[in-house]
């Protein structure tokens, strides 16, 4: 399941990459053109860097795979895999209400995901194991959830204010997710 998942995020980067188009003229003012599609980019390349690393660790945290947690995990890649396409239509219209509470959306319903999975592999092990042990309240990934339903409201009223909590989710879970490395480490 992981070099499965593994695969489909580089895939996901990937499009992602391609969907950048290259400035035709030769200046710099070209790349100013460009710059709202190329920082939507690099986000969206570190939310999905932060999903792999943290996904990694949960799996290696694992032990043991059911129908469930399989399916939860095709969950949060379906929603994974979306983030191109809504980056790049939100790199292109970066003021824009539709896009930016779209981009939260599927930000939002990927951490949702994302949660489903953890608390499936977490039941699994038991309430008592030391992976339940060291994901603990989770408080960081409620932060995540909340912020990006946030965003898609604020979407509607001042888009910036989207753009801003997007960065803010990047920002707390860029240092990776030491919880569950631990849990592998102690078990």
């Amino acid at each position: 399941m992981e070099a499965f998942s593994d695969g489909v995020i580089a895939v996901i980067i990937t499009i992602m990459v391609l969907e950048l188009k290259v400035p035709h003229s030769t200046d710099l003012a070209a790349l100013r053109e460009i710059l709202p599609v190329f920082l939507t980019y690099v986000l969206s390349f570190i939310m999905l860097g932060i999903y792999w690393n943290n996904h990694h660790h949960l799996l290696h945290a694992t032990k043991g795979i059911t129908s469930g947690i399989m399916w939860a995990n095709l969950h949060l890649l379906f929603w994974l895999s979306l983030i191109p396409f809504f980056t790049g239509w939100l790199g292109e219209n970066h003021d824009a209400t539709w896009p930016t509470a779209m981009y939260g959306v599927v930000l939002l319903m990927a951490a949702i995901a994302y949660f489903i999975l953890q608390s499936l592999i977490v039941a699994h092990h038991g309430k008592d194991s030391k992976l339940a042990e060291a994901i603990g309240s989770d408080l960081k990934g409620k932060i995540s959830i909340a912020s990006y339903a946030l965003a898609v409201v604020c979407a509607w009223f001042v888009p910036s204010i989207s753009d801003a909590l997007y960065v803010f989710v990047a920002i707390i879970w860029v240092v990776p997710d030491r919880r569950t490395h631990s849990a592998v480490r102690s078990s």
